[in-house]
């Protein structure tokens, strides 16, 4: 039954049912129906517009790719300007009358400033602290949110920053060992933060965009974190107040961004920033440990489902039954696999593939079934 059929259902029995009268009920119809009108092209639309950004960004990128090699550097310097300078003139021609249009255009070009700032740099052959070019993209996009105030530039500024931080401390702790393990701590902790930004009535398009965000990231980061072993190395230790900073940027800032998102909800973000802390601390090449690596993820990723039934939110479940199948399968690689023989290795595989698979999938379909329901008892954090 198709959206206006179960409209004028419904009109028709709260009408027999004397909840509304006539007039109601028509204000209601003229009401729907100039709401689907305007809005019923929204998907095409936008699909379009996504598209289209995309090819024309790519075409400028060939052309400019192609020519390159044959411009001065003051053509290079005003073509990258223009390339810049460009989009986000079109968007604003665009915005007061396609208005997802305009923001795509204003997107290309926060996204086109990068590439121009490296290629300035090129350009002048300046030999400069590199991560301080993501750091003027980051203030770049920071500047177009706080001007056009959309949620593209707002997505940008969160992806960005974080990844200006993330180059510093590369950079400034590149002849230390074991620093690997803090940013797989930052990104696992920032990933988790941006995918419990939606929460209860909290539905904004920007708070979807992070969710998106922090969900493919997630899997990810925590795969890093937990299969970053403390192996022999030649570099020299970290001294104790870089390590003190290090930890502080990578727990602080993703927990005070929680809590600016989720207030009192960000409990489940510190039980995880908890979770991310205890695993570099067992992981060793030790067997008994490495054995309580593999439980924690599993503890990690029933938390994500357990996290999703409290505040109904379907990724959540889904990422921690993927988390839970991924440890299962990494452990049978690393510790099951390797003392079967190889005909009975690869039955096993397949079995637990297929078997293990099927009970899963059925499984995760009941847990996000309930989720339709309503919440669990206790409700969300």
């Amino acid at each position: 039954m198709s959206t206006s059929n179960q409209l004028e259902h419904q009109l028709d029995r709260w009408t027999q049912a004397g909840v509304i009268d006539a007039a109601a009920a028509g204000r209601i119809r003229e009401f729907e129906s100039a709401h689907e009108q305007a809005h019923g092209v929204r998907w095409p639309v936008v699909f379009a517009v996504a598209f289209g950004s995309i090819m024309v960004a790519a075409g400028v990128l060939l052309f400019v790719a192609a020519h390159w090699e044959s411009l001065s550097p003051t053509q290079r310097f005003l073509l990258v300007l223009a390339m810049i300078a460009g989009f986000h003139i079109a968007g604003g021609v665009f915005m007061p009358r396609m208005k997802a249009l305009g923001m795509a255009l204003h997107a290309i070009g926060t996204v086109a400033l990068g590439g121009g700032i490296f290629l300035g740099g090129q350009i002048f052959n300046l030999q400069e602290h590199w991560p301080g070019g993501i750091l003027l993209w980051a203030i770049g996009a920071v500047l177009a949110w706080m001007v056009l105030r959309d949620w593209l530039q707002a997505t940008l500024s969160a992806l960005l920053v974080p990844a200006w931080i993330a180059c510093e401390w590369v950079d400034a702790t590149k002849q230390y060992d074991r620093t690997d393990v803090i940013l797989a701590q930052f990104l696992t902790l920032l990933a988790i933060t941006y995918l419990s930004a939606r929460s209860g009535s909290e539905d904004s398009v920007f708070r979807r965009a992070l969710m998106w965000c922090g969900g493919l990231g997630f899997l990810p980061a925590s795969i890093l974190l937990a299969a970053n072993r403390e192996w022999y190395s030649m570099s020299q230790p970290m001294p104790a107040s870089t390590r003190a900073l290090g930890l502080a940027m990578a727990f602080l800032l993703p927990l005070i961004v929680a809590w600016t998102l989720r207030r009192r909800g960000a409990v489940w973000n510190l039980g995880y920033a908890l979770w991310a802390f205890a695993i570099p601390i067992l992981n060793s090449r030790r067997p008994a440990q490495e054995m309580w690596i593999y439980l924690l993820c599993i503890a990690g990723a029933v938390g994500m489902v357990v996290w999703g039934l409290r505040e109904q939110r379907r990724e959540r479940i889904n990422l921690g039954v993927a988390g839970f199948a991924i440890t299962i399968l990494i452990f049978y690689f690393d510790n099951v696999m390797g003392k079967l023989g190889r005909s009975a290795a690869l039955v096993g595989f397949g079995l637990l593939f297929l078997l293990g698979g099927w009970m899963l999938e059925k499984l995760r379909r009941r847990l996000v079934a309930r989720t339709r329901v309503g919440p669990v008892a206790g409700g969300a954090a």
